[in-house]
């Protein structure tokens, strides 16, 4: 698949070039927290784009962009991958990189709308996924601008829906903002200016809706109800009786799906449904940890996601609370820390890959048949048991026998 971005000026082709982020790994960054392999990979992308280098040309080596970067070659080398699934140079060992001719298709344009690109780690591989299936190959991917601070995510997210509309994109892959304070707004707004510009919108991930309202846009990604319905009834399958869940507060539509299958979880095996049970604040707060503790009493707590069970993890570590010894925490995700945190999450997992391939499917066949109905496309997640459930032990015990 090609990429494109938003036009943009530079007074030397050769410099570092503002850019987008993906950044769930501990990456190497610049001083404004730009991931430098993204760097590396914006100021080679706009010198290919501007003819500075031809088809046919070789890039420098690794060696040589490490030394002009003051980076590392395996920083490179990722910033020469993203190149590479672009379809902008190929790479083959002993010959270096070389750079390739622009395709000649009449494919649609796409628009990336992705407030949380970088910060929420399941969008990049859900990227990854669309730009990796064989439907997108004729195609082009906007990926538009890095987003800043959070408080700056509404305007931006908007000036970035008007560069769309200007540009006459065939379609937007957009995933609503949540966490802000007029998320609800902002997203009518957006989804109102590509509908007035003929631009066809799916949704990713979530719905903009109040849980259960749904709007008239196609939504593609996991099962919600279903995934807090299954990472619960793991816990109390094994003898989790009083079971809090712990969410931030303007989270997303999808979060109060997953509320509603935990407390469905709880109705099946006949636990009571206690209202303060369910949590909403900042998991990073001393005083909310210990709000939770003394009003809950849990012996297990589900999380929303799974950055939000890693910290609260972290908090119950700073009250001197063993886990899962004293309590046992579960999240849903399966991002790609999880398995790393201090003691490994037990979670949900989600193929983000997936969600961005049938994300391309969704996308081409509402381009070709605008008025389908409106569509719910949720792929199915599967339980992954680490040590936070304090389940391992058993299923080490049940495989020696």
């Amino acid at each position: 698949m090609k990429s494109g971005q938003p036009s943009r000026t530079s007074t030397k082709r050769s410099e570092i070039t503002a850019a987008a982020g993906f950044a769930y790994e501990v990456i190497p960054t610049t001083p404004s927290g730009i991931p430098k392999y993204r760097q590396v990979y914006e100021d080679l992308h706009s010198a290919i784009q501007a003819g500075s280098f031809h088809p046919g040309e070789r890039l420098p080596s690794e060696a040589e962009l490490g030394e002009r970067y003051n980076t590392s070659r395996i920083t490179v080398a990722k910033a020469l991958k993203e190149l590479q699934l672009q379809g902008m140079v190929s790479r083959r060992a002993g010959s270096g990189t070389h750079v390739l001719a622009p395709a000649t298709s009449s494919g649609h344009v796409f628009g990336l709308l992705i407030p949380d690109l970088g910060r929420t780690e399941i969008f990049e591989p859900i990227c990854h996924g669309m730009m990796q299936s064989p439907l997108s190959k004729p195609h082009s991917l906007l990926w538009g601008h890095s987003m800043g601070e959070s408080s700056q995510q509404e305007k931006e997210a908007e000036q970035l829906c008007h560069r769309y509309v200007a540009q006459k994109v065939s379609g937007v892959f957009f995933a609503p903002l949540e966490y802000t304070p007029e998320r609800d707004a902002v997203n009518k707004r957006i989804v109102s200016a590509l509908d007035r510009a003929g631009i066809q919108v799916v949704l990713l991930d979530r719905c903009y809706a109040p849980y259960s309202m749904r709007s008239k846009y196609d939504l593609v990604g996991i099962d919600n109800r279903r995934a807090g319905f299954l990472i619960t009834q793991h816990l109390l399958l094994h003898g989790v009786k009083r079971v809090a869940f712990i969410a931030k507060p303007m989270s997303a539509s999808t979060v109060m799906a997953r509320i509603a299958g935990y407390r469905e979880a709880l109705f099946a095996y006949g636990i009571p449904l206690q209202q303060n049970l369910v949590c909403r604040g900042d998991p990073d707060n001393p005083d909310f940890i210990r709000r939770v503790l003394k009003d809950c009493r849990p012996d297990a707590i589900v999380c929303a996601n799974d950055f939000t069970a890693a910290r609260v993890m972290a908090g119950l570590v700073s009250q001197g609370i063993n886990v899962p010894e004293e309590i046992r925490i579960v999240g849903i995700d399966d991002v790609k820390y999880s398995s790393l945190l201090p003691v490994p999450l037990t979670t949900q997992h989600q193929n983000c890959a997936d969600i961005g391939a049938m994300a391309m499917v969704t996308m081409l066949q509402r381009v070709e048949k605008p008025h389908l109905p409106t569509r719910d496309i949720l792929l199915q997640t599967h339980t992954v048991v680490r040590r936070s459930c304090g389940t391992h032990r058993s299923a080490f015990k049940n495989s020696l026998r």
